[in-house]
């Protein structure tokens, strides 16, 4: 079960969740594969750039299955995998139930010079109001992101960058690749996938944020009256 639609964004966005399970799992090993479903899920989607103090993720186990104890090894592992599983749909849903939302976006950084970067890349592209904005208007905006990349404070060379609109490629070695029609037609689907390659090292992140709407403005100015 999870709730939220406004005020998210990580750490653990603005939202509630809660896991129920009748396995039979310590509290230890539960925490530990709690902690790493929610590092690329809840700590992975952004409606806007707000949080707040009330952020919380509770996992429950009754041990009622009658199955062996789930422990350290493979057994956490696939209990981990199916947990993880899980948070990423309610994660995703939040997102596409966002406050305004239009279009449900995937942010994917591959090839960043660490892990810490690819997460910062993509935090940095989701944020960007101009980026956002972009999104609704459906427009191929390319500059925008390189633009964010560039502010990001990550280790990048711009003549390396390769940028592609769901698997229309619009920016190649840092220059226009001359695809502004079709990557416009992916930019007003519901759903839009933008990969950057920054052929830096091995880092790779995956964020998933929407675009920004008037009826977003619309609800958050006139919340209280």
């Amino acid at each position: 079960i999870a709730k939220g639609a406004g005020m998210i964004a990580p750490d653990m966005a603005t939202m509630l969740a809660f896991f129920f399970t009748d396995a039979r799992i310590k509290s230890k090993t539960l925490g530990r594969a709690l902690s790493e479903a929610v590092d690329g899920t809840f700590n992975s989607i952004m409606v806007d750039n707000d949080m707040s103090t009330n952020d919380t993720v509770l996992a429950f186990a009754n041990g009622l299955s009658g199955g062996a104890e789930i422990k350290a090894g493979r057994g956490a592992a696939g209990f981990t995998g199916l947990l993880r599983d899980v948070a990423l749909k309610l994660a995703q849903m939040i997102v596409k139930d966002g406050e305004g939302a239009t279009r449900f976006v995937e942010i994917d950084i591959r090839g960043a010079a660490s892990q810490k970067e690819a997460r910062l890349a993509a935090r940095t592209i989701a944020s960007s109001m101009l980026v956002k904005t972009a999104f609704f208007g459906g427009d191929p905006n390319w500059g925008r992101i390189m633009a964010a990349l560039g502010r990001a404070g990550i280790r990048m060379n711009p003549a390396r960058v390769d940028i592609f609109f769901g698997a229309v490629p619009v920016v190649r070695q840092g220059l226009d690749a001359g695809n502004e029609r079709r990557a416009a037609a992916v930019m007003k689907k519901k759903e839009v996938k933008v990969r950057v390659e920054l052929h830096m090292g091995r880092g790779v992140h995956k964020l998933w944020t929407t675009d920004l709407s008037h009826n977003y403005v619309k609800i958050n100015s006139s919340y209280r009256t």
